[in-house]
């Protein structure tokens, strides 16, 4: 069968409600005036993803359990209005949502509510398969519950990414995703050793690609069992909030990817993504296009 779908984006589908705060963490006071205001709007880890690569041309198609609530009719809104295909699966607990603060040099902290899920949570595997068997690819955002679908994706055959975020190299949560996926990405900022750590995973897991972002430090990249230190790119306006920018980072990878870019290039891209991501203030949903990612990168390799 031909693939209809490029990327199948899993999980991370919510609602954030962005608070603009003096200072990270919060000084304590009775109150604090909030500048420019608390919005709340639509977008989380599997949003950002599926909005980046639709963004760049791939078809994408998001599948996740959403509540039939307010928050699910955001989520709806903003997949309709980008033209991003969406399996919304009934979630009894809601649609997840957060709070989001962030501070004036757009560095934010994250508050979750953990009642919109559940450990029964479960995607349709019938659901899964079949959206699977027409996709190139898979991304697996580590929300519940997406874990329960990485042997239903083995299963197909599809290639599988994933995003562990902040951890910290030790949570026993992420390994089903770590070691399952093909292409791995992590923040490295509860990382003592970025390179150690992007080594386990490979030595481990099925991966034959590891990526650590370190924000303004750029990325280490582990690829053919080599490491590689990705300087950050030159974001092209000021930085505002970082809020997105790993799920950009990782869009414009596996653009360059499936794409059949080498790794390097696709570290590259990235890494001009995530810049970009961290111009756009966080009231805001936006995403890079195929000629602003070639022109930064193109300016990237120049300026090396």
């Amino acid at each position: 069968m031909t693939a209809e779908i490029d990327v199948l984006v899993l999980g991370g589908a919510g609602v954030d409600t962005i608070v603009h705060v003096p200072e990270l963490p919060v000084p304590l006071a009775d109150s604090h005036m909030i500048q420019p205001g608390i919005v709340t709007r639509a977008g989380q880890s599997g949003d950002f993803v599926a909005l980046g690569t639709s963004a760049l041309g791939l078809r994408t198609h998001h599948l996740d359990l959403i509540g039939d609530d307010h928050e699910g009719d955001l989520v709806r809104a903003l997949h309709r209005d980008h033209g991003i295909a969406l399996t919304a699966v009934p979630g009894p607990c809601g649609t997840k949502r957060a709070v989001n603060l962030v501070g004036p040099d757009g560095r934010r902290l994250s508050l979750y509510d953990a009642t919109r899920w559940a450990e029964t949570d479960r995607l349709p595997e019938e659901t899964v398969r079949g959206l699977a068997a027409r996709s190139r690819h898979a991304h697996v955002v580590i929300t519940q519950p997406c874990a329960q679908a990485l042997p239903v994706l083995r299963e197909a055959g599809v290639t599988i990414s994933t995003d562990l975020h902040d951890w910290d190299g030790a949570n026993s949560y992420h390994e089903a995703f770590a070691l399952a996926a093909d292409v791995v990405f992590v923040s490295a900022a509860a990382l003592t050793d970025p390179g150690a750590a992007l080594r386990a995973i490979v030595a481990r897991g099925r991966a034959e690609v590891a990526v650590a972002t370190a924000g303004a430090e750029g990325a280490y990249l582990l690829a053919d069992g080599e490491l590689t230190h990705v300087p950050a790119a030159e974001p092209p306006a000021p930085v505002v909030d970082s809020n997105g920018a790993g799920d950009a980072f990782a869009a414009a990878f596996l653009h360059g990817l499936l794409g059949g870019e080498p790794p390097l290039r696709c570290a590259r891209l990235g890494a001009v993504a995530g810049a970009y991501a961290c111009t756009v203030p966080s009231t805001r949903v936006a995403a890079i296009g195929p000629e602003e990612l070639f022109a930064g990168a193109a300016a990237t390799l120049s300026g090396a």
